[in-house]
């Protein structure tokens, strides 16, 4: 019986985990296969033979001559199609007096059994004939039917055949290691700044005092604000020419000539006679990352703290200790478990972000991640089997890294 009750309890569950299984894995199995298939963005529309009909001829009355002539062509320069076959309805008052070798006729019905045709194949068939009254007098009869073409072809997103050459192509680029080296820059700092901006802004707002709850909400602005406008306001403050910024610092003689702060790849400078470079515009885009997401931290942090117990801090108040001592001794270590939790899920998300860099430099000046990567590859490039290999990189980076930090992250005291 219990046996019986367990599979019944499977069935009922069933098509909830056929829904769930096509929401998640349809679309990354999806990029799976297209990442070991040569797919460019025109191969998302299968090969086909493209058909125009047009009437050639001025027939003015009953009884001349007039052309139906259909243009056609492979929409594909790389893949021939077999089997091609034309298929129409002759327009009504057009009386068929000569037809191409390749076409019948059997009674209104045309057929044109065209064969293989090859990769950019184009061609006319003319099919002449003589028009009644009934004709002249409609409007563009001939475009009473629509030609079909059937046709067989190889298309390269259904096939059997794969290949590593998207892999190997991003590999071997000097370019991808680049990339992937600022795309963890730009995680780690992005991830740890909103981490320590949100732990030190719960720290402020955890005790009481006057305003406390305006506080509270207007360090909510940055993440519940439009993407769109708080980039925008940031390129508007930073801009070299009318920016604030840059104004202020020029009046205050802190800078000679205005600073591009998202256009400028790097600032040179020395330390012990060692050249050295600066990211600037890296820096700048971490610093809108952590500046945008420290509000979502901040409020987990302000939630676990309100929920630890006052009297430790009482007692470690009256032994002497320092404000310092008890944050150190104290408080982080009933936070390790939610900042190692908030840490995760941050750097998942920095990862992954596209909208923020794209919007703020478009990926230039030594800012452009993997998530921007994939959309140049698949979309600017028109290459989607590249765009969809870097996307599994992305994914097999993610997964590692969410495996290890599961396995290894620290946990709260008393857990």
């Amino acid at each position: 019986m219990q046996r019986r009750e367990m599979w019944l309890a499977y069935l009922m569950l069933a098509p909830t985990f056929a829904i769930i299984l096509m929401i998640v894995a349809g679309p990354l199995l999806a990029n799976f296969w297209i990442s070991v298939k040569p797919v460019q963005l025109g191969d998302l529309r299968a090969p086909s033979v493209l058909v125009n009909e047009r009437l050639r001829g001025a027939p003015e009355a009953a009884g001349d001559s007039a052309t139906l002539e259909y243009r056609l062509r492979n929409s594909s320069r790389d893949e021939e199609i077999r089997n091609v076959v034309l298929k129409d309805e002759v327009p009504e008052g057009f009386t068929v007096t000569g037809l191409p070798e390749a076409c019948a006729q059997n009674g209104s019905a045309l057929t044109c059994t065209i064969g293989t045709v090859e990769p950019g194949w184009r061609d006319r068939l003319k099919v002449e004939g003589t028009v009644s009254e009934s004709f002249l007098a409609a409007d563009r009869p001939e475009r009473a039917s629509e030609p079909v073409v059937s046709g067989e072809a190889n298309n390269v997103l259904t096939n059997l055949d794969f290949t590593f050459e998207n892999f190997s192509r991003i590999f071997s680029a000097e370019e991808f290691w680049s990339v992937l080296r600022v795309t963890f820059y730009y995680t780690i700092f992005g991830t740890g700044g909103a981490l320590v901006l949100g732990l030190f802004a719960a720290q402020l707002l955890n005790t009481a005092f006057i305003g406390r709850g305006f506080l509270r909400g207007l360090f909510l602005f940055p993440y519940v604000s439009p993407v769109i406008a708080v980039a925008f306001t940031w390129v508007v403050l930073f801009d070299p020419f009318s920016g604030t910024l840059n104004a202020l610092l020029t009046k205050m003689g802190v800078i000679a000539d205005p600073i591009n702060f998202f256009g400028q790849r790097a600032v040179e400078f020395s330390v012990f006679g060692i050249p050295m470079e600066f990211p600037l515009a890296l820096s700048t885009v971490i610093a809108f990352e952590a500046w945008r997401y420290f509000p979502l931290s901040f409020l987990f942090i302000l939630a676990r703290m309100q929920s630890i117990n006052t009297d430790m801090y009482e007692a470690a108040e009256m032994d002497g200790a320092t404000p310092l001592q008890q944050f150190w001794y104290l408080s982080l270590p009933q936070l390790m478990g939610i900042l190692s939790v908030l840490f995760l899920l941050r750097f998942i998300w920095t990862f992954n972000k596209f909208d923020d860099i794209f919007l703020l430099t478009g990926g230039n000046a030594g800012t452009r991640t993997l998530t921007v990567d994939v959309y140049e590859q698949g979309f600017a490039l028109s290459n989607l089997g590249a765009g969809a290999a870097v996307a599994v990189v992305v994914f097999v980076v993610l997964v590692t890294f969410a495996t290890l930090f599961i396995r290894f992250s620290p946990k709260e005291e008393g857990l």
